[in-house]
């Protein structure tokens, strides 16, 4: 368990950060900037969870908590031994909340503009965050050893707010739909 008894510690105002296997590294390091904007996607879901009916509320609440797996995976570089390691059956619980959702959901016709209700417009503002994260993952997996499992994660995440954000809309009226060329 964690225990945190002092917040304002000064070891980062050099401009470094601690790892969580105690290695020091600078806090734009790539691993630093992927595990930060996990961090980042996890406060938008904060806010995705104020607009939210009680069952997404639950499997948002849920993805925050995993989303802090997704972190401390990342802020331990190597091989997993006994540290917190982000599981496949995370992805596979996400596409199944998916095709419960889109079960629901009316066929696309167009591209989807992030808009709609506020519960859609917060979640599309979310995905769009664990989009960039995914990116950070991405660049970083091509320079360390970084956990497949955690870019699977983040992938299906961003459809899964995609597909919540239809559903949000689809309980206020329907989604904004683009329209190619309408205002040439």
């Amino acid at each position: 368990m964690v225990k945190l008894d002092v917040i304002t510690t000064r070891g980062g105002d050099a401009g470094e950060t601690s790892l969580g296997d105690g290695r020091r590294v600078r806090k734009d390091a790539l691993r630093v900037e992927a595990f930060g904007t996990v961090d980042e996607a996890n406060a938008a879901l904060g806010l995705v969870r104020l607009h939210a009916d009680a069952v997404s509320d639950a499997m948002l609440a849920r993805i925050q908590n995993e989303l802090f797996d997704v972190g401390a995976d990342l802020c331990v570089p190597g091989e997993a031994g006994a540290r917190l390691r982000v599981a496949d059956t995370q992805s596979a619980r996400l596409e199944g909340e998916i095709a419960a959702m889109n079960a629901d959901l009316p066929a696309l016709t167009s591209f989807v503009l992030p808009a709609g209700c506020a519960a859609a417009a917060t979640a599309h503002v979310a995905r769009t965050v664990v989009r960039r994260a995914e990116r950070l993952v991405v660049a970083l997996a091509a320079e360390e050893e970084v956990n497949p499992a955690v870019v699977r994660y983040l992938n299906r995440l961003s459809d899964h707010l995609f597909v919540l954000s239809r559903h949000f809309n689809a309980q206020a009226g329907g989604d904004v739909l683009w329209v190619p060329g309408a205002t040439r």
